[in-house]
């Protein structure tokens, strides 16, 4: 601990650019999310302790909306104020919308391009490697004793072979770890000397980013603020639009699915699938099968397929335009990712007070190994269906998938290749693959 050097405080230019570059090449959903700025954050600049990432993390694991989104607004917050946590909320999601528009509308215009997804299906094995290296990377700080291997295992079993929401998963999480501390405190706590080196790990340690205590006159003030945001583009429908009503029943709708739907994207997109096409009638079926598969290529939390569901709503409701499908998917992904920024600027002033809190910080210990638990579901659930894209038997095993996965493996873990060039790198091999037939 003596060897590790004060630092100065970041500069909000390099996070900057860190938070630029990140929206635009974080594939791979909330495992892929998490790596990325574990590593950036926590490992190669030092601006933060593991312990308080993965305290952060856990606490945004509970709260509704995108936790990697909320987690990225956290810690630009505690950098740089709330400019640090607009700016990482923002860039966390506009790449991927301006991406998934441009999909939305090649999507109408000129159905599946083949070339589109070929290229883009060379990048799920790239997706696997790094979703394999989270896993490897959160689970070696994450799991410090039995009891958390225990968690993780048990977290992994109940949410592949019985389908069990992550909502109700950290639920039980948490009611366990409040029955082993009234019985047995200290097997929360794992390894004490891991846990001791965790919070000393940062040659960088936060100071001022919550702002102060909390304060009732600020939480008002945040409200109104957010109330203000919310009502602006309602009126601007009110008074422009051709059809109030149907801007006005989305705008309700999505904001209803940003506070209501917790346990991440996978909890939220069954929830909006089914009113959107069963209720609604925004969008097909397979339409919205066709979204989730565009939303997987695109970077950015995989709750951006809601604003395919936006577009295709518009597009359908207004006759076809692209105009009013892309003012739809605009406002979708606005009224989505708008309550994520009340929650962290209002609750980080919480966040920071429970960090030293030795009962809290033993509970959220728990949650975190079940969410290495979850990364390990994410990785076996996408994985096989690209390494073994027509069920798990040697005659539907994917060769080429299961090199490629093999190979970024090497080059992120033994070679440090940089994730943008990994992904730039596995477009073009999709587009090699597609060019010269190969399928396998």
């Amino acid at each position: 601990m003596n060897d590790i050097q004060p630092i100065a405080r970041p500069t909000f230019k390099e996070a900057l650019k860190f938070w630029f570059k990140l929206g635009w090449i974080s594939f791979g959903g909330t495992a892929g999310h998490i790596a990325l700025m574990h590593d950036f954050f926590v490992d190669k600049k030092k601006w933060m302790s593991n312990g308080r990432f993965f305290h952060a993390l856990s606490l945004c694991m509970l709260l509704p909306g995108p936790e990697a989104q909320q987690l990225a607004i956290y810690i630009g917050q505690q950098l740089h104020g709330k400019k640090g946590g607009l700016v990482a909320g923002i860039l966390f999601v506009l790449p991927s919308m301006f991406i998934l528009l441009a999909l939305s509308i090649v999507y109408v215009s000129f159905g599946n391009l083949p070339w589109i997804y070929a290229m883009f299906n060379g990048l799920k094995p790239a997706v696997i490697a790094i979703i394999i290296i989270a896993l490897y990377k959160v689970g070696q700080k994450s799991l410090q004793g039995w009891l958390h291997f225990f968690i993780a295992g048990l977290a992994f079993i109940c949410i592949f072979f019985f389908n069990i929401s992550l909502l109700l998963i950290i639920i039980g999480t948490i009611l366990l770890a409040l029955i082993i501390r009234y019985f047995n405190p200290a097997l929360l706590h794992g390894d004490t000397n891991m846990q001791d080196q965790e919070y000393t790990d940062s040659a960088y340690e936060i100071n001022s980013g919550s702002d102060g205590a909390f304060e009732f006159k600020r939480l008002i003030r945040q409200l109104f603020i957010f109330l203000l945001f919310w009502l602006l583009p309602l009126a601007a429908f009110l008074i422009f639009a051709r059809d109030f009503t149907f801007w006005q029943r989305l705008i309700l709708f999505f904001t209803q699915t940003a506070f209501f739907t917790i346990g991440g994207s996978y909890t939220v997109l069954p929830y909006v699938a089914q009113f959107a096409v069963n209720k609604l009638n925004w969008l097909s079926k397979m339409q919205m099968v066709d979204g989730f598969a565009l939303a997987e290529t695109t970077p950015g939390p995989l709750i951006i397929v809601v604003g395919f569901v936006g577009f295709m709503a518009g597009y359908n409701y207004f006759h076809s335009s692209l105009l009013m499908g892309s003012i739809a998917l605009v406002t979708t992904t606005f009224y989505t990712f708008l309550p994520c920024f009340l929650f962290i600027f209002a609750g980080a002033p919480l966040i920071e007070k429970s960090h030293g809190s030795e009962a809290i910080n033993g509970i959220l210990k728990l949650v975190t190994a079940a969410v290495v638990g979850v990364i390990l579901n994410l990785t076996v659930f996408l994985g096989k269906d690209v390494i073994f894209p027509g069920g798990i038997t040697m005659a539907h095993l994917n060769l080429v998938s299961l090199t490629w996965v093999i190979l970024s493996l090497l080059l992120l873990a033994k070679f440090r290749l940089n994730v943008v060039y990994l992904v730039l790198l596995s477009l073009v091999v999709g587009l090699l693959r597609y060019s010269i037939g190969i399928k396998n």
